[in-house]
This record gives structure tokens, C-alpha cells and sequence, in this order.
């Protein structure tokens, strides 16, 4: 598992990054990471710096592409295998790492962790907002993606290299089809997603409505006309 590197976006979790990063450290020894502190304004720097955690320290805020290109390129440069977006605020869990290493060993690119591959989605305003970008996927690319909005994603050798050396790859569901329409194969394995630790997502209601609307354009229209 070595060869597998945790890509920890981070920005402004002084809250959670402590109890994150040390479960990992305490009880996934085998798991290498790095956390990418995207120019935040709290202490979470100074608390990786402090507890002597594998820290990349971004001096300005790039936003969640940015910061988790950075990620990638740090994964490209030291040659992993594998590398995994990987939140810094609890709700991703190291205990399904391995079996979305298995299945990416079948021979997939991109798995996802996924809340929905035997469950159903409720529905709540953030749920409808997955669905409906799943059917857009699904009518653009014909690959069905139950949960293209899960955060928690593992890509092999190639897609590093995709997501390190091109300027137009973000961690977000467009990109995800688009790179499906390039030929990348997608799996999923079954995931539990936890609550925040500590402090408030800046998906609120209206943000996270936008983001679906700006991910439907995208998938809908804007990807028909992308490159490489």
C-alpha cells in the first residue's frame, strides 16, 4: 500500500486536521499521504508543521483544483502508482482504501468511493442535484456513475499524470465524464461517508444548488467542445 498516496486538501481545518491525519499515522501506518494546506488562515500549517506531518504548504488559496493539482503533481514527481483525494475533514475513511485498490487492480483508472452503489439516494435537495448530474453523465457518456458527486477518489498511474501536467483538470464530476469520453475506465465500490468533525461545509443550500446548475452546464454543453 505504499505505493498509494493520500491527497489531503486542506483549508482552514485546524478543527479536524489533528484527528485526521492521526488515525492515519496511528493506525494505517502503510498508507503514505500528504496534506495540502490551500493557504489557510488558521493554524492548520502550523499544527502539520508542529506534529511533524507530511505537509505541503501552498502560500496562496488556489481553491479545491488547484490545491489538489498540486496534490497530483507531488504524487506524479515521487512515481506512486495510485493516489487518492482524501478530505481533511473526517468524512472520508482509510478502512476502504484497500478495497478500492483491489478493484482498481481489475483494471479500472478512476474508482470512486460510493454511497450509492447498493443503497438508494434519498431525497434531499443535495441528492436530487446528484441524480440529476448521474443521468447527465449516463446520456453523454453512457457509463452509469451512482454517486458522481463523492469526493473520494482513486486514480492509477495515468490519471496523475493527466491531473498533474494539464491546467484544465479539476477533482469535480465534469472532469470525471469528460475523462470517461477519453476513453478512462470508472468503477465504484460501496463507502460510508461521515458527518464534518468540526466546522460547517461551504456547500450551504444556494452554493450547493449553483454547483449542481454549473455541473449540468458543464456536462450538458461545455465538455462537447473541450480538449485535452
Amino acid at each position: 500500500m505504499k505505493d498509494i498516496l493520500l491527497v489531503i486538501p486542506s483549508y482552514n481545518e485546524e478543527k479536524n486536521i489533528e484527528t485526521v491525519v492521526g488515525e492515519l499515522v496511528e493506525k494505517f501506518p502503510q498508507l503514505d499521504y500528504i496534506v495540502v494546506n490551500d493557504g489557510s488562515t488558521d493554524n492548520t500549517a502550523k499544527i502539520c508543521q508542529e506534529k511533524g506531518y507530511h505537509l505541503l504548504n501552498l502560500p496562496v488559496n488556489l481553491g479545491l483544483a488547484g490545491c489538489f493539482q498540486a496534490g497530483m503533481k507531488y504524487a506524479c514527481e515521487k512515481g506512486y502508482s495510485c493516489a487518492i483525494q482524501f478530505d481533511g475533514d473526517g468524512q472520508h475513511r482509510p478502512e476502504y482504501i484497500g478495497k478500492m485498490r483491489e478493484k482498481m487492480d481489475e483494471g479500472y483508472d478512476i474508482v470512486i468511493g460510493s454511497r450509492f452503489v447498493d443503497k438508494q439516494k434519498d431525497f434531499s435537495m443535495r441528492m436530487i442535484g446528484s441524480r440529476l448530474i448521474g443521468a447527465a453523465i449516463r446520456m453523454t457518456t453512457g457509463v452509469k456513475v451512482a454517486d458522481p458527486t463523492s469526493g473520494m477518489r482513486m486514480f492509477n498511474k495515468e490519471m496523475i499524470r493527466t491531473f498533474a501536467l494539464s491546467l484544465n483538470y479539476g477533482p469535480e464530476p465534469d472532469t470525471i465524464s469528460f475523462l470517461i469520453k477519453q476513453g478512462a475506465r470508472v468503477a465504484e465500490v460501496p463507502v460510508e461517508i461521515e458527518n464534518r468533525l468540526a466546522g460547517e461545509s461551504y456547500l450551504k443550500p444556494l452554493v450547493a444548488a449553483k454547483y449542481m446548475l454549473r455541473m449540468l452546464i458543464s456536462i450538458l454543453l461545455i465538455q462537447n467542445f473541450r480538449k485535452k
